[in-house]
């Protein structure tokens, strides 16, 4: 059965995201900006040279059910937040293994760019790296953490053009951008 939202509520003491409203002054102006202090976070487009394949994550997320009652779960890259006393490129290794299963050497982890997320609401910066990886490296089935429903997914690369432009597949635009990336840079 698909998760429904039962009501929302006013959050008090949030964990992870800090509402607010931003005080600025534009143009001589004094204007105000509802906000979300968010953490930066890191992605992953992992390509799978043993089977041809992208290896993605299917994961449902609650903000987007709340905008599409229908249907929560999303097609994304395997990704993080930056709440650790690591490196970007450490935190990207760390989410490899626990989303994905595959323990990756970190100079096997190459950074492409960065860029802003929400930037309508929280501004974050996510920094997004690239990994190819190989069965080899394959040291459990991921999913990620028990609070966690992921699902390791694998994209054919030849099907991977039609995936990124098919609407029904829920999908960031992180992953999209990732995608173009690798046929520019790596096909």
């Amino acid at each position: 059965m698909s998760p429904v939202i039962k009501e929302t509520t006013r959050l008090e003491n949030p964990s992870f995201v800090k509402p607010l409203l931003i005080h600025y002054k534009q143009n001589d102006i004094h204007r105000t900006w509802e906000a979300v202090r968010s953490h930066d976070s890191v992605s992953i487009l992992l390509y799978n040279i043993d089977l041809d394949s992208f290896v993605i994550v299917k994961q449902f997320r609650p903000p987007v059910l709340l905008n599409n009652e229908t249907n929560g779960m999303m097609y994304e890259l395997c990704a993080g937040i930056v709440d650790k006393k690591l490196s970007l490129q450490e935190i990207a290794k760390e989410e490899i293994h626990e989303e994905c299963g595959y323990d990756v050497p970190l100079q096997m982890i190459e950074e492409i760019t960065s860029f802003y997320t929400s930037v309508g609401i929280s501004g974050a910066k996510q920094t997004l790296y690239y990994a190819q990886i190989d069965e080899s490296m394959k040291v459990s089935e991921g999913g990620g953490l028990e609070e966690e429903s992921i699902e390791v997914i694998h994209v054919k690369k030849e099907d991977a053009k039609e995936f990124i432009l098919n609407p029904a597949y829920q999908k960031t635009p992180g992953l999209m951008v990732a995608f173009y990336w690798f046929f520019d840079k790596k096909s």
